[in-house]
């Protein structure tokens, strides 16, 4: 009989006033619990663990609903009359583990007695073993199941509490903790050796979380411990070994380990059972240390007094602890991968940064542009989110569409890098020199007329002496004051020309006039006094670049993409090249570099061309034109809109959510209020 038996009393149920007398004297003797049955369509009793035998007659088995299903759970003995050698009609010969007639010896009855009770046990082990193995596939599946789910989260501080909640959840421990090693440049522990001391780019255990399902508001703030043997955490860390507890209380002065009772104390807990696991990779790295606290028999139990930890809480056995274990090398793994993609994200923040500050130095008026956008455009991004009506009614943006859209937007204008520095910064419509070589010009005709003046002076002189002096000096300072008038008339024109204009306006009469001009230069070749490629540059009539340069700076959007296209993005930022291609495009096809039209254009990319648009028109830091107010710059998005050049739903989202003060909260509130954009 199996060793089941020893612990568990097995069950008889016998037919009321039917049992063999030989039978009889030998359940009392092995002193089986006997119960009458006056029917096997009653319910069984609850305890699954218990060996059951059915002494089976006829009657007794007309009342079963089903004794093959019986036979499963109990041994079923057959009995009958005196001289019969089976069972009755009605009672098949597979469902009985042995027959005894009523004038059967006691031998053959005590043999059939003890083989009935070895098939019972053997009945109870099958069931036991089926459930165990039940249980292990659930736990095996519980535990790809939180692997899944561990490998797919990248966020660091919900990772390490999904790992806290599973493990808890997986031991049914009301209380627990985890730690994670930091590490300053030094040896990782498991490289190289073990470490056991503290010393120069050592590491530490920062102490990251803590969960307790009877006390869920405990005030606990992180704080670090040496990776050494001095406390429990630091132990399993540095012995990559697992140390548990089945009462910590119980620990000594003269055992290895001490427990510090002072939390419990300061706010009333009872720490019992405990277990603490390294988390190691398949590297043999410690990662960080699982610390598992009062396995409870009821996973909803609270352990509000010292009588619920008695009743409640159990050591944490070999299967929990095993269970556990196989958690916390999912759970290092996840972790390495989480700290290592935060370390790829910050390694890119620095790029992405860097390259900003590289597109800003190359052109400081526009400083500060980038990171605006960025912040625009996510902003409106956010704002859409909101929305859950019209064409966009639909549209929502995962965390990590949004570091797209932002990474995006912050290299927007990279391909500025490949704009000649001149055209990039040029602030007037003529550059500095040849603004500086025109004044020369004027500077030397107005010498010129100043020397003419002294010859005609000395030349009256020595033609007429002083006679009539005064007449002849007052006449030829007039007509020098006349010459003097006019060049400085034509250079106030010129100059009030190279300003650069914003919009189309103002005529250019007094520059054709300028260019009609002849001068004769210092060699005597004559020559106008304006040059033709001067009188080009200055008769711009909208901003301060001629068509070629405009050409030059408009290709920064196509050197920005086939930058932005070498860089091998993974999957979830391979949209930056397209989105950040088309910021100059507009929704007619009018735009820039390749005149697309709307539906070729990313809602991405339409949302940061209003935002670039909006910070280029507010912008205070460009000398080569006025800042806007908000409120003209809201008023040109809205002409924009109106002539199908931006998108109305995002202009109008772009307004009422005032994504437009995330940069200087305050600003056009007034032309904002309750407008709204709608197409012309």
């Amino acid at each position: 009989m199996p060793n089941l038996l020893v612990s568990i009393t097995p069950l008889l149920l016998a037919p009321a006033g039917r049992t063999p007398p030989v039978l009889a004297a030998l359940i009392a003797e092995l002193r089986l619990v006997e119960r009458a049955a006056a029917s096997l369509g009653d319910p069984w009793p609850a305890d699954e663990q218990q060996p059951v035998v059915v002494l089976l007659d006829a009657a007794l088995a007309a009342t079963a609903p089903d004794l093959e299903a019986l036979s499963q759970r109990a041994a079923l003995l057959g009995i009958g009359a005196v001289g019969t050698h089976g069972p009755a009609d009605g009672v098949p010969d597979g469902v009985l583990c042995g027959y005894l007639a009523a004038d059967a010896s006691e031998r053959q009855a005590r043999l059939a007695l003890r083989a009935a009770l070895r098939h019972a046990g053997a009945l109870v082990a099958a069931r036991r073993e089926a459930a165990e193995a039940s249980q292990r596939t659930a736990e095996i599946a519980e535990l790809t199941r939180i692997g899944v789910a561990l490998s797919t989260e990248r966020d660091l501080p919900t990772l390490l509490t999904m790992i806290l909640e599973q493990a808890r959840r997986l031991s049914s421990a009301d209380a627990g903790s985890l730690y994670l090693v930091e590490r300053d440049g030094g040896p990782r522990p498991g490289e190289g050796g073990r470490e056991t001391e503290r010393g120069a780019g050592e590491a530490v255990l920062r102490f990251k979380l803590s969960q307790n399902f009877t006390l869920p508001d405990l005030p606990l703030s992180e704080f670090t411990v040496p990776l050494n043997a001095s406390s429990i955490a630091g132990a399993a860390a540095v012995s990559h070994e697992t140390i548990v507890f089945d009462d910590a209380y119980a620990l000594g002065p003269g055992d290895r380990f001490q427990f510090n009772r002072s939390v419990d104390e300061k706010f009333g807990y009872r720490t019992k059972s405990m277990v603490t696991i390294p988390m190691k990779t398949h590297r043999d790295e410690i990662v960080g240390v699982l610390q598992l606290i009062n396995r409870k028999r009821d996973a909803a139990a609270r352990l509000a007094t010292p009588a619920d930890v008695e009743r409640e809480v159990l050591p944490f056995d070999a299967h929990a602890v095993s269970l556990v274990s196989a958690l916390a090398s999912q759970a290092a793994v996840a972790i390495e991968n989480g700290r290592l993609y935060e370390d790829i994200e910050r390694l890119f923040e620095g790029f992405v940064m860097a390259s900003v500050t590289a597109i800003e130095s190359r052109d400081p008026t526009t400083s500060g542009h980038s990171s605006r956008v960025a912040i625009y455009t996510t902003g409106l991004a956010t704002a859409i989110d909101r929305v859950d009506s019209g064409p966009y009614g639909r549209l929502r943006f995962s965390r990590e569409e949004l570091r797209e859209l932002r990474y995006a937007s912050l290299l927007h204008d990279f391909g500025k890098v490949g704009v000649r520095e001149q055209v990039l910064v040029k602030q007037k419509k003529l550059y500095p020199s040849d603004l500086a070589i025109i004044r020369h010009r004027f500077q030397f005709l107005l010498q010129r007329a100043d020397l003419q003046y002294e010859r005609e002076r000395a030349q009256y002189l020595w033609e007429h002496g002083r006679t009539n002096y005064e007449e002849a000096l007052a006449r030829l300072e007039r007509s020098r004051g006349d010459v003097r008038d006019e060049l400085q008339r034509f250079l106030d024109a010129i100059v009030r020309a190279n300003e650069p204009t914003i919009l189309s306006e103002g005529t250019f009469e007094e520059l054709a006039e300028i260019n009609a001009r002849l001068y004769v230069d210092f060699d005597g070749t004559e020559k106008p006094l304006l040059g033709d490629d001067e009188l080009r540059y200055l008769m711009i009539n909208r901003g301060n670049l001629d068509a070629r340069e405009r050409r030059e700076i408009e290709s920064h959007v196509t050197h920005t993409y086939r930058f932005l296209d070498q860089i091998p993005w993974t999957r979830e930022l391979k949209g930056i090249p397209l989105i950040a291609w088309g910021h100059h495009e507009k929704l007619d096809g009018t735009g820039y570099p390749r005149g697309v039209r709307a539906e070729d254009i990313p809602v991405q990319t339409r949302m940061m061309t209003i935002s670039d648009i909006y910070d280029a028109l507010t912008a205070t830091d460009r000398p080569y034109k006025r800042a806007v107010t908000a409120e003209r710059a809201l008023d040109i998005l809205h002409d924009e809109a109106k002539h199908g050049h931006v998108d109305t739903v995002l202009l109008s989202a772009f307004i009422e959510a005032k994504v437009f003060e995330a940069t200087h909260p305050g600003e056009g509130r007034r032309s904002s209020a309750g407008r709204r954009i709608t197409p012309a």
